[in-house]
């Protein structure tokens, strides 16, 4: 989560993982949120990027929104492994 603080890269990905988790239905608590938000960040900012768009300019927004497209994904990769 570039452009952001430790604090707020935190706050940030635990909202945008709670969020995928409940979208996705998933029991999932509060640090694993902050952990899927965090990680989720980097994989949607990836996936953005393949696209073309870039979320990397800081704003908490953009930050939060790559977030929680990459918790989804994150979620939704675990549980089709998983089976």
């Amino acid at each position: 989560m570039q452009g952001l603080g430790w604090l707020a890269a935190i706050v940030v990905g635990g909202l945008a993982g709670w969020i995928a988790s409940s979208i996705m239905k998933a029991d999932t608590g509060i640090f694993l949120n902050v952990i899927l938000g965090i990680v989720g960040a980097v994989v949607g900012n990836a996936l953005l990027g393949l696209v073309g768009l870039n979320a990397q300019a800081g704003s908490w927004l953009a930050q939060g929104v790559a977030g929680l497209i990459g918790a989804v994904v994150l979620i939704w990769l675990y549980r089709a492994v998983a089976g």
